[in-house]
């Protein structure tokens, strides 16, 4: 490492896919023993700049250097020669492997694994950093955080100096973020270079010595470590939200930022008595590393948020699909209004009104190689006004409607019918919850809705959830690992544990915060 010279410099960086320019002339520089925080709005370019710097894609134009030396960034194996390493938001271990096993596996590894000397090189850089790690743990057992700290310590492992970790708490309990900015240190500590892609302004600014921010493709500004350090926390996050949104930062701004540095202040709402869902003993046949669902039992009323927190893999996700149709229920009862739809299909619940917003946006919740148009009317295939009788497809009647959505929730694309693939993942959230969320919901159930959006799209999202159940009536299931976003937009907020339903905390008067991050705080079951 030299010191006397940036990291990494990215000069001129310019890269386009079709009808997307993603970079345009984008200059960066990384310096060793510092963490440097991107920022951005989704579809600015952060993810798209870090993949060519990781090799995952190649640059149209511009070039990298390390440490003063020009360099060709071709391939992931290339970028892991050099020293760079990438940490996704979702984990890549293997989930049935051992902390030891996902570390030794790897491009490294030979045809015999020598146990014992990967074991001592374990211990000593598990000390280097100040972790406890257990070198026999299952990996698919640990918490998110953990398995993120052996993501990290695998990275490490295979000799990578320059770290860009993708979101990092995005998925994180508040104590687990506690424990990586610790970790940041330590990184710092030992000279490494760390890009740390986030969308929170607060937690740029408390882990960043500089930060550079992304508008549409271009370098839109940047601090350095003399202004992080000398201006004040709420003069930053207002500078950093210009740099984001330019003449489109006012509106919101004020509310944003106030959001971020205290306990929202939310009403108590005046609901009507009658129920438009209810679980009785609800239960789900667990799948592999699953915990299921155990006799969950509630009632959401019409025009309520009944918020569901707990720390992932706590069941959240079955008892989400489980209301949706996905899966089965092995035991209890489920009715929609006065309906019985235990054991009804998807489409059935979706004609009467049940939407689902799935948290696997890229996987389950779009079609990549169909038009932006046709993903917004998937689940309106073969209906009046769009298909007629004999099967044909109008596809001006369906670009209407689709246009009608896009400006709507202002989903950034070139035209209705650039594939849907071709979108980052903000504007891709935003296709599924427009298409969710029109023609004429009764009850949404949301699966972390806002995770991984920028800060100005997660607004827009939480005034509509807010909009739809108080002005017209449509119920909510808000799953979410978002506490401030709990408590922002629920009436009620159950806590699940082990696929049970520990606790239900009404959002009113003082002390809410406490009494869910207790029940979530019991539930971890943290372990090795």
């Amino acid at each position: 490492m030299n010191m006397g010279l940036p990291a990494v410099e990215l000069r001129g960086i310019t890269k386009t896919f079709p009808g997307v320019v993603a970079n345009s002339d984008v200059d960066l520089a990384l310096h060793w023993g510092e963490v440097h925080c991107l920022l951005g709005e989704n579809g600015a370019g952060k993810s798209t700049l870090m993949q060519i710097l990781a090799g995952m894609c190649r640059a149209d134009s511009g070039t990298v250097t390390i440490d003063g030396v020009l360099v060709d960034v071709s391939a992931p194996r290339m970028a892991l020669s050099l020293g760079i390493g990438m940490v996704y938001q979702h984990p890549t271990l293997v989930p049935t492997f051992t902390v030891l096993e996902n570390l030794i596996l790897g491009p490294k590894a030979g045809l015999r694994l020598d146990r014992k000397k990967a074991v001592v090189a374990l211990r000593a850089l598990s000390e280097r950093l100040r972790l406890e790690v257990d070198p026999e743990a299952i990996t698919g057992k640990l918490t998110l955080g953990r398995q993120q700290q052996v993501e990290i310590i695998k990275t490490l492992w295979s000799g990578s100096r320059v770290l860009i970790l993708d979101e990092p708490t995005a998925m994180l309990t508040p104590h687990e973020v506690t424990r990586l900015q610790a970790l940041l240190v330590s990184l710092k500590n030992q000279g490494l270079a760390v890009v740390f892609i986030t969308h929170k302004l607060r937690e740029a600014i408390a882990v960043g010595d500089r930060i550079t921010v992304l508008r549409r493709g271009k370098v839109a500004g940047r601090l350095d470590p003399m202004e992080l350090r000398a201006v004040a926390s709420g003069e930053l996050q207002g500078r950093i939200v210009t740099m984001m949104f330019g003449d489109d930062a006012g509106s919101w701004a004020g509310s944003a930022a106030s959001r971020q540095e205290q306990r929202p202040s939310r009403p108590p709402r005046a609901l009507p008595d009658d129920v438009v869902l209810r679980l009785d003993s609800a239960s789900v046949k667990p799948g592999r590393q699953e915990v299921g669902v155990n006799e969950v039992s509630f009632a959401v009323r019409t025009g309520e948020i009944f918020g569901i927190a707990g720390v992932d893999g706590n069941g959240q996700r079955e008892l989400a699909e489980a209301i949706a149709g996905q899966r089965r229920l092995e035991e209890g009862r489920l009715t929609l209004s006065d309906t019985d739809i235990t054991h009804t299909d998807v489409g059935y619940r979706q004609r009467l009104g049940l939407r689902f917003v799935t948290d696997d946006r890229l996987g389950e919740g779009m079609v990549s190689s169909l038009s932006v148009s046709l993903n917004l009317l998937l689940k309106r295939i073969g209906e009046r006004p769009y298909w007629g009788r004999t099967g044909r497809f109008f596809p001006a009647t369906a670009s209407r409607t689709a246009e009608k959505l896009i400006d709507e929730f202002d989903i950034r694309t070139p035209t209705a019918e650039t594939h849907g693939g071709a979108l980052s993942g903000g504007n891709v959230q935003k296709m599924v919850l427009a298409r969710e969320l029109s023609f004429q919901p009764k009850v949404v159930v949301y699966n972390k809705p806002t995770q991984g959006l920028d800060a100005k799209t997660t607004v827009a999202i939480r005034r509509r959830i807010r909009r739809l159940a108080s002005e017209d009536g449509v119920a909510a299931v808000l799953v979410s690992n978002d506490l401030e976003e709990l408590l922002d937009l629920c009436d009620r907020i159950g806590v699940m544990s082990g696929g049970r339903l520990v606790g239900i905390v009404d959002n009113r008067g003082l002390g809410v915060e406490e009494r869910v991050g207790a029940l979530m705080a019991d539930s971890s079951g943290e372990e090795w």
